[in-house]
């Protein structure tokens, strides 16, 4: 490898008794603090506030189910996961019904989660659920297998390599849910796949994305480069369901618009309880992302902003939390085609 200004030489060896390399660099810190820091965030935004966890919409769940469903997730996700993995359904010959079971119950999740939390947080949940794999991973099958081996290796015993063929395995998986995770953590700042009424679709086929990239970049031998294949073809997919379909209704025939003090009301109703200098809602204390829409000058400057969240992908109002109307989104969609003129 070349990495600052210099040439690394790395080699996979298998020690024999006695062997040990005199400095270990150990990976496994990084994985924790992530962990750690998410879970911390999972709880301060999800379960803490009221404006994220749940959607009306979507179902009539409380706060308090939700939180604990979210909670049970993680736990019961790592046993059953772990515990498939290390059942004979796991073994060589038969690595392919663990791996069918394991997909097919993150499939299952994926979907009840889009139907009980919203879009925002059940991204969230499946990506803290595998994040908790991979850390749990890390810490209780990987590492001690590695210091099983080193432990025998000093002893002057032959280290036992099967430990670490299942480590290897485990490191594999975490290996293919890492570009999955990596979208799912950014994934607020894309609410058209979240927002989706087929948003579970969409993730799902954005973990067959990144799962097959992976392939592609790990896989032995040229034939591991078809993996872009199903790839493009599952970002296509997801592109297509993660593209708003109602379009905004078009200025009427005689050339009139919506007034802005039509619009100027909807927005003082539906928006500005959170988008102000001063909100009226106890969830914020300060406008989200700092949109305020106080003046007529910043609703018009902030008119795209307004078509992208309120009239094509839906996500704003927050869960809908004002009750903004289809009708309303319609008037707002009008408005904003004419040229969200303040007159």
């Amino acid at each position: 490898m070349v990495h600052s200004g210099g040439f690394y030489q790395t080699e996979k060896r298998r020690p024999g008794p006695g062997e040990l390399p005199a400095v270990l660099h150990w990976f496994m810190w990084e994985a924790l603090f992530t962990w750690m820091t998410g879970i911390a965030l999972l709880v301060l935004v999800y379960y803490l506030s009221e404006a994220y966890l749940l959607d009306p919409a979507v179902s009539s769940i409380g706060r308090g189910t939700a939180t604990a469903l979210g909670i049970a997730l993680l736990v019961v996700g790592w046993v059953v996961y772990d515990l498939l993995w290390r059942s004979p359904l796991a073994a060589s010959r038969a690595e392919w019904i663990a791996a069918t079971i394991s997909l097919l119950l993150l499939a299952a999740v994926t979907i009840a989660s889009c139907r009980l939390l919203s879009g925002r947080a059940a991204y969230m949940h499946v990506g803290a659920l595998l994040g908790t794999i991979m850390v749990a991973n890390v810490w209780m099958r990987i590492l001690p297998a590695q210091q099983a081996m080193i432990d025998a290796t000093k002893a002057g015993r032959p280290a036992d390599f099967t430990l670490g063929e299942r480590a290897k395995r485990r490191s594999v998986h975490n290996s293919y849910m890492t570009f999955p995770l990596l979208f799912i953590m950014l994934s607020n700042h894309y609410p058209a796949t979240y927002g989706s009424p087929a948003n579970w679709l969409v993730l799902l086929l954005l973990f067959v994305a990144g799962a097959a990239v992976r392939h592609a970049m790990i896989g032995h031998g040229s034939v591991a480069r078809w993996a872009l294949v199903p790839a493009a073809a599952a970002l296509v997919g997801a592109l297509f369901f993660s593209t708003p379909k109602g379009a905004t209704a078009p200025v009427t025939a005689d050339g009139a618009a919506p007034t802005f003090a039509a619009v100027r009301a909807v927005v003082v109703q539906r928006c500005l309880p959170c988008h102000s200098r001063f909100p009226s809602d106890p969830t914020f204390g300060a406008a989200p992302a700092g949109v305020a829409f106080d003046t007529p000058e910043s609703v018009a400057r902030l008119a795209e902003r307004i078509r992208v969240r309120a009239v094509e992908t839906q996500t704003m109002p927050l869960a809908n939390k004002t009750g903004m109307t289809p009708d309303e989104r319609t008037l707002l969609g009008r408005w904003i085609a004419a040229g969200a003129l303040l007159r």
